[in-house]
């Protein structure tokens, strides 16, 4: 069965349903990364690159995409368990990637847990490598 699902960017109406989605699928977040917090700060640089998936009016997928003048990148992908399988997250990885094409972003990158084989495929199913690169961070607080 195929489901019709609406992307369009993130309105301040949205952030009830995006928080409970984000608690649900990133359960156990750096205190630093509260959804609360993650979307003020999202809504001060490039919200137009802030993504939400409905179906029936319900927040059921994220995506959030930047661009730095360099490269783009992408982050907070999230689909609602119940709605997984059935090429929403595809589809959100699209419109952020067209997002970024539209304001000149050459290149995107993301970043995942090396030991999260089944993500690793979804990503290199859209076209994504595998880099080899050190991933490093610095918490600022």
């Amino acid at each position: 069965m195929s489901l019709a699902f609406k992307i369009r960017a993130y309105q301040a109406r949205d952030k009830a349903g995006v928080v409970t989605l984000w608690e649900e699928v990133f359960p156990g977040e750096a205190e630093r990364n509260k959804p609360e917090d993650v979307i003020a700060r999202k809504l001060t640089v490039q919200p137009d690159l802030f993504f939400v998936a409905l179906h029936d009016d319900r927040i059921v997928g994220t995506v959030i995409a930047g661009f730095d003048g360099v490269r783009g990148w992408i982050h907070k992908l999230a689909v609602h368990p119940d709605f997984r399988r059935q090429g929403l997250a595809s589809m959100l990885m699209q419109r952020a990637e067209d997002g970024l094409k539209e304001i000149g972003c050459p290149k995107v990158n993301l970043q995942v847990r090396a030991a999260n084989a089944g993500v690793i495929a979804f990503y290199e199913s859209l076209g994504f490598d595998v880099e080899d690169r050190a991933s490093l961070g610095k918490a600022l607080d």
